[in-house]
C-alpha cells in the first residue's frame, strides 16, 4: 500500500481521532462488499480503507507511521531499529487501544481467502464509554444505551464492577465480511462518586453523624447501606472515628463471589447552637472530671 493513509481516508494529517473514525465509517459503509456484491473495485477500496484505519485508528500505530517507523502496510520501515527501552525490538501491543484489533492483517490472522477470490473477515471491535452511578456499579444494573448510529445496545453490568473495567459484548461490534464473525462491543465503565459512600475493595465505608448525647448514652440509630437502611447500635461512650462493622453489607463481587462489609465511622456532631444550659453543665462537669484526650499523642512525639 504505497498511497498515503490520510489520503485513503480523505482526512488531513492533523485530523482528530473522531474525524478519522467518522471518515472510516463513512467509506467502509459505502464500499462494504455486502453493499457491492461482485464489485471488485469496491472490494479493493474497502480493503485499503480498512487497512488504513487499522493504523490511523490506533494512536500508537499512528504515531509510529507519522514518525516513519512503520510503512503504510504496518511493516517496520527500512532502517528503523527502535526498541522499547529494554533492548528488545518493538512489538505491537496486545491492548485494544481505541478499537482494538479492528480487522487484523487481511491475508493473515484477520481474513481468509476463498477460491473465488473473495475473503472472510472478522468484524471490527467497537469501543464505547458508559458512565454509571455508584450504586449501579456496586449492585449491578441493566442499561439500554443509544448508539451514535441510532441503534440501541442492552448492557448487563454485573455487581461489583470497578472504575475503568471493560465489559465485552460478544458479536455486538462491526459486521463480518463474507462468513467472518461479527466483532465485539467493548464497554469501558466510568463510575460517578457517591456523596456519602466510599468503596475500599469490596467494603463500603460510611461516615455516620451522631449527636453528643447519643455518643454519651448510647443509642439505636438508622444507618444507610447500599441496599437500604438498617438499625445500628451506638455503644455508650462512643468516640469520633470509632468503627462499627456491618457484616455482609458491602459489595457482592460477581467475579469472586465474595461479599464485603460496611464500615461505619462514627462522627460526633455538636448542635448548631450551644445554649446556656449545655455550656454551664459542661463547664461544671469538666472541672470535676478533667481528662486529656491527647495524652497518647503527646507520648508519641
Amino acid at each position: 500500500m504505497d498511497q498515503d493513509l490520510y489520503q485513503i481516508l480523505n482526512v488531513k494529517r492533523a485530523a482528530t481521532h473522531d474525524e478519522i473514525r467518522g471518515a472510516y465509517r463513512k467509506l467502509a459503509k459505502e464500499f462494504h462488499p455486502d453493499r457491492n456484491p461482485g464489485n471488485a473495485a469496491a472490494e479493493e477500496k474497502f480493503k485499503r480503507v480498512s487497512a488504513a484505519f487499522d493504523i490511523l485508528g490506533d494512536p500508537d500505530k499512528r504515531r509510529r507511521y507519522d514518525n516513519g517507523e512503520i510503512d503504510a502496510s504496518g511493516r517496520e520501515s527500512s532502517g528503523y531499529y527502535g526498541d522499547n527501552g529494554g533492548g528488545q525490538r518493538y512489538r505491537p501491543s496486545d491492548n485494544f487501544g481505541d478499537f482494538g484489533d479492528i480487522f487484523g492483517d487481511f491475508f493473515g490472522r484477520g481474513g481468509t481467502g476463498t477460491a473465488s477470490g473473495g475473503f472472510n473477515m472478522r468484524g471490527m471491535d467497537y469501543r464505547y464509554h458508559l458512565e454509571i452511578e455508584f450504586l449501579e456499579a456496586v449492585n449491578g444494573v441493566k442499561k439500554r444505551v443509544l448508539l451514535p448510529e441510532g441503534e440501541t445496545l442492552d448492557i448487563n453490568v454485573p455487581s461489583g464492577v470497578v472504575q475503568g473495567q471493560v465489559l465485552r459484548l460478544k458479536g455486538k461490534g462491526g459486521p463480518g465480511v463474507g462468513r467472518g464473525q461479527p466483532g465485539d462491543a467493548l464497554i469501558e465503565l466510568k463510575i460517578r462518586q457517591h456523596p456519602f459512600f466510599e468503596r475500599e475493595g469490596d467494603d463500603i465505608v460510611l461516615d455516620l453523624p451522631i449527636a453528643l448525647y447519643e455518643a454519651v448514652l448510647g443509642a439505636k440509630v438508622e444507618a444507610p447501606t447500599i441496599n437500604g437502611r438498617v438499625a445500628l447500635t451506638v455503644p455508650k461512650g462512643a468516640s469520633t472515628g470509632q468503627l462499627l462493622r456491618l457484616r455482609a453489607k458491602g459489595v457482592r463481587n460477581a467475579q469472586t463471589g465474595n461479599t464485603g462489609d460496611q464500615l461505619v465511622k462514627l462522627c460526633i456532631v455538636m448542635p448548631q447552637r450551644i445554649d446556656r444550659e449545655l455550656f454551664d453543665f459542661m463547664e461544671g462537669w469538666s472541672e470535676l472530671h478533667p481528662y486529656d484526650p491527647r495524652s497518647k499523642l503527646k507520648e508519641a512525639i
